[in-house]
């Protein structure tokens, strides 16, 4: 058997209770199914999912707003000004 090592991970206590009762019906404990993770990053030479920064399709809306300056507030010089007109009583 070859050699291992220890790994330590801290994880939001649903989320393991989630991950956990998942695995266990595939039959599967967190350890097996963290080695097959690190293993397919191995075998992919990278994390074996699409990591993306795309944005929603509500953020490309508001994005596509800003860039036609559509639904935009007034325009403030420095903070003070956005700070005051935040606290403003209308």
């Amino acid at each position: 058997m070859s050699e291992t090592t220890t790994i330590n991970v801290r994880v939001n206590k649903n989320l393991k209770k989630e991950t956990d009762a998942i695995l266990s019906m595939l039959g599967l404990n967190t350890s097996v199914a963290i080695n097959m993770f690190l293993n397919a990053i191995v075998r992919n030479n990278g994390i074996p999912f699409s990591l993306t920064l795309e944005p929603n399709d509500e953020t490309k809306k508001v994005l596509e707003d800003v860039i036609q300056g559509r639904n935009l507030s007034r325009k403030f010089n420095n903070v003070d000004e956005l700070m005051d007109d935040l606290n403003a009583k209308d």
